[in-house]
């Protein structure tokens, strides 16, 4: 399978192509760029390929876990020389995207937790499990072997986020209840490959966490009036009709959320000039971070947007938890939030805005 499409976003009036390309090993790879990718394939690895783990229901606190054991065998912190992320050049090793270059890939994870063809669990008497269904794909920012959110660029960004967008509706279609892009960044969260990247879970029930949020937007809690009650003393910076800002309620020090301050379902709801804020702000955000902490700051960073692409209330985020509480300081998660869920945040939320609002 090869084939091209054109999306219907379009970044400073050029349109987002797609290629769609079967790999050897049987995973999709899509690429995606303001250029029509038609590059004939670099020779490709044809590696078995695990197809995902088992769900078990944790009985007390009554929510799934999955459990993928051939993902301790994942590739961990290769030489630069076998970075997997990079393309694949002439007479060089084989990587995951077998062309020498590309603007942004997504891939089917190789180490996947959650796969369409998951097998059936073995039955464990008295406890509830399922095959881990779904879709795990790697999402390549930037050939570049370095780099960030803020050091790609706006283009590159704004390409990005129609990435995430056709993604999304992708997965959708292929039936995720919810789907999940997030990036981990820094050693401190355990990222095993530094090449800029992130990832999409796509799961076929709502997570426990998502589920409540839904439950909550449902009920009638309204983010456009807490954005509106807190910008004021708790924004940081704004763009296109998007606020990135430290929540009134936030569990990490110097934690940020981006938002719309109108209600969005989701990244494909958002207006152009949303859109573009947005992809603003993602960029603006790292700088942030990098600068105060003095070091590239290691994060866990999702998007929430609605389950299935539409939900009562629910009102599209960007958030940020950054493991520092102050620079060369981790923020560690230790008995007492590991326990009961209940977090000790080190550094008030107003305090927060203020020292990242003034970098």
């Amino acid at each position: 399978m090869d084939e091209l499409a054109t999306l219907g976003n379009t970044v400073q009036g050029a349109a987002v192509h797609r290629r769609s390309f079967r790999k050897a090993d049987g995973r999709m790879l899509h690429l995606y760029g303001l250029s029509a990718h038609d590059e004939a394939p670099q020779p490709q690895d044809t590696d078995a390929i695990a197809k995902g783990g088992e769900l078990r229901f944790h009985p007390l606190r009554q929510e799934w876990n999955v459990y993928a054991a051939h993902r301790q065998n994942r590739t961990f912190k290769p030489a630069a020389s076998d970075d997997p992320l990079s393309p694949t050049m002439p007479r060089g090793p084989a990587t995951e995207i077998p062309f020498t270059d590309f603007e942004v890939a997504v891939f089917d994870n190789k180490f996947a937790a959650f796969h369409p063809d998951a097998p059936k669990p073995p039955e464990l008497q008295g406890l509830d499990t399922q095959p881990a269904t779904g879709a795990c794909e790697v999402v390549v920012y930037t050939s570049e072997a370095t780099g960030n959110l803020h050091s790609i660029g706006q283009e590159r960004r704004c390409v990005l986020l129609a990435t995430w967008i056709d993604r999304y509706a992708a997965l959708h279609d292929a039936g995720c209840a919810y789907v999940m892009p997030f990036e981990n960044r820094g050693d401190a969260v355990g990222v095993t490959l530094p090449h800029p990247h992130g990832q999409i879970y796509g799961f076929t029930e709502v997570p426990r966490v998502q589920k409540r949020a839904a439950e909550a937007f449902a009920a009638g809690y309204d983010l456009s009036a807490e954005i509106a009650a807190c910008e004021a003393e708790y924004g940081i910076a704004d763009a296109g009709g998007m606020l990135a800002f430290a929540p009134r309620f936030a569990r990490f020090p110097y934690e940020l959320w981006i938002a719309p301050r109108t209600l969005r379902h989701g990244p494909w709801d958002l207006t152009k000039e949303e859109a573009d804020g947005f992809a603003h702000l993602l960029g603006d955000v790292t700088r942030r971070y990098d600068t105060m902490f003095g070091e590239p700051t290691p994060y866990m960073m999702a998007l929430h947007a609605a389950p299935g692409g539409e939900a009562k209330g629910w009102h599209f985020t960007a958030q940020f938890y950054p493991l520092m509480r102050s620079p060369g300081r981790i923020k560690y998660l230790a008995s007492v939030e590991q326990h009961s869920g209940v977090f000790t945040v080190d550094v008030m939320p107003e305090d927060a805005a203020k020292t990242l609002r003034d970098v």
